[in-house]
């Protein structure tokens, strides 16, 4: 039995209740109940195949939007302690309602830009994690601060993710980042290829770094 079936019911609750508040707030563009399944859960969970979770205490997922892939993964490794950045204040709310209808502890939801609240939470995580919210080298400066010397930024990306893991060595240099390595998976039912970007920390960030979000954006690393 795989980890979804495991915990089938408090997913259960995920999807009826994302399929039941996207009426109100645009939350997701795959409303299927397969689809939802193997896209937005079992795609979140991907990491399980290559990071030794049970190793991993802390996890901080930027850009969460509805809560992928920090939700999905916090049902399956419930040892997690889990602190989502969202800057849009419905994903927050919705996500709220989330964690007390699933019944979920240890889960800090933070409604903020990471470049904002970066020095606030400086080196406390094990892991820091995002999903296709923007391109490598940007993601990469957004979360490396808050990452702990020897801990590790997870950027769940589409098929094209080792070009862009190729386009952010620069950046990488840059952060004192070291890229380990580029996982590709493909979902089930034909569903797309996907792929997990590895990054190490090697030492501390700069103090300049993360710049202004309009600055990372108009002139990436």
């Amino acid at each position: 039995m795989n980890l979804i079936e495991e915990n089938i019911e408090k997913f259960n609750i995920y999807r009826d209740f994302l399929i039941e508040e996207n009426q109100k707030y645009n939350l997701t563009s795959i409303t299927d109940f397969n689809e939802i399944k193997v896209k937005h859960f079992e795609d979140s969970i991907a990491m399980k195949d290559y990071i030794d979770l049970s190793e991993v205490q802390t996890l901080c997922d930027v850009g969460s939007g509805a809560g992928f892939p920090a939700i999905p993964l916090k049902i399956c490794f419930p040892h997690l302690k889990i602190t989502i950045i969202e800057p849009t204040l419905k994903r927050i709310n919705f996500l709220k309602m989330l964690v007390e209808k699933i019944g979920l502890k240890d889960v800090t939801l933070i409604n903020a830009r990471a470049e904002d609240v970066a020095n606030d939470y400086l080196e406390s995580f094990d892991i820091c994690t995002a999903r296709a919210v923007a391109n490598a080298s940007i993601l990469l400066e957004l979360l490396v601060k808050m990452v702990k010397v020897n801990g590790k930024i997870i950027l769940y990306k589409g098929d094209r993710g080792i070009e862009e893991a190729s386009e952010a060595i620069h950046a990488c240099n840059i952060l004192d980042l070291k890229y380990l390595n580029g996982y590709r998976y493909q979902l089930a039912n034909n569903y797309g290829n996907r792929c997990l970007l590895e990054y190490l920390k090697v030492k501390p960030t700069k103090d300049k770094y993360p710049r202004r979000y309009a600055e990372i954006k108009k002139k990436p690393l």
